[in-house]
């Protein structure tokens, strides 16, 4: 199994994702596809993000069954802990006129 969601893409990038995965919520992809394939496909979305951000998740032979990985600006951060991946969030940015 494979999801990958993304916020603010440009469009070639989502139908690029539609040509290989089922779109079952706006931004959000899923699919059943090899590490080849998903290989490739990240690569596009490294491409082609634009401004946008990204993130992809798969099932794999981990303690927790899977794995992700992120991309562009996000508050979310992946951090590893005893072999484990957990997410971390950046402090949130300033209001203007904050700080």
């Amino acid at each position: 199994m494979l999801v990958i969601v993304v916020e603010n893409v440009p469009p070639r990038l989502r139908g690029r994702l539609g040509v290989w995965l089922v779109e079952i919520r706006a931004g959000v992809y899923v699919g059943d596809l090899s590490k080849r394939v998903r290989e490739m496909l990240w690569a596009q979305v490294e491409a082609g993000l634009g401004d946008g951000n990204a993130v992809m998740a798969w099932s794999t032979n981990t303690e927790s069954g899977f794995d992700f990985v992120t991309l562009g600006k996000n508050r979310r951060m992946p951090v590893e802990l005893d072999g484990l991946k957990l997410v971390s969030f950046y402090p949130p940015e300033p209001a203007d006129g904050e700080g």
